[in-house]
């Protein structure tokens, strides 16, 4: 496995380690011009979960890829964190406010792979 899919793989049980739902890993490889090669998106239900899975997939990175985000934006209101991973960005949402900006749609020309929620 690459360094990217090692990266995905340890921001995808990040998320599941605080129960963050609705995971989508958009593959932006395919598309030119691009900020990175992948976006990984999810949503907490509260400003809280959202820091928490914030801080989880700081961790689960740290220890697993051995990488840390470049940058983290959006974590004083925690409605919408993104965390940038150079190759890879990271988008944890409020429910309400990734439905307003519907990422998905934005990027409906990138293959998308939807992470089952864990229960």
């Amino acid at each position: 496995m690459n360094d990217t899919k090692v990266l995905i793989e340890k921001i995808k049980e990040g998320i599941q380690e605080k129960k963050g739902k609705k995971i989508i890993v958009a593959d932006l490889t395919s598309i030119e011009d691009t900020i990175c090669k992948y976006f990984v998106i999810c949503q907490g239900n509260s400003p809280s979960q959202v820091s928490a899975i914030v801080d989880s997939i700081k961790e689960f990175t740290r220890k697993g890829a051995d990488s840390k985000p470049y940058a983290i934006d959006g974590l004083r209101n925690a409605e919408w964190v993104a965390m940038d991973y150079a190759d890879v960005l990271v988008h944890v949402f409020l429910p309400e406010v990734r439905a307003f900006y519907n990422l998905e749609h934005l990027w409906a020309d990138a293959k998308l792979t939807q992470i089952p929620d864990l229960d």
